[in-house]
């Protein structure tokens, strides 16, 4: 059986992972936002709402925060790039206008972890 590369990630290139990434976040990012609108929509019906607010203040909960700032975080600067194709800008530095916005994207990430690390650590 023929595997193709286009079918093998093994073999994705930079591009590709970007696409793949920019597809599983903005999923996630969905996701989030449905079970969201649905916890606190479901909350404020039979004065649950302080119990929901105070399950948000564990740190297992602060922890999962991190990681859909960074699933915004990627989803934004990787559509920002790709904006920039549309205009005409980058296209011909793709690789290097990728890194660069994803080292912006770890540098405001660091902002987010130091500011909610102590809320994690208790």
């Amino acid at each position: 059986m023929k595997i193709y590369a286009s079918a093998n990630p093994a073999k994705y290139k930079v591009g590709m992972w970007a696409f793949v990434l920019h597809r599983l976040s903005g999923l996630v990012l969905v996701l989030y936002l449905v079970a969201h609108l649905i916890v606190i929509s479901t909350a404020t019906i039979g004065g649950k709402f302080d119990r929901v607010m105070d399950l948000f203040h564990r740190p297992w909960v602060i922890a999962l925060e991190l990681v859909l700032i960074a699933a915004v975080l990627y989803h934004l600067l990787n559509g920002f790039r790709l904006l920039l194709f549309d205009v005409g800008i980058g296209i011909k530095s793709q690789k290097p206008l990728f890194w660069g916005l994803m080292g912006v994207g770890v540098s405001l990430m660091a902002f987010a972890v130091r500011a909610l690390l102590p809320l994690i650590a208790g």
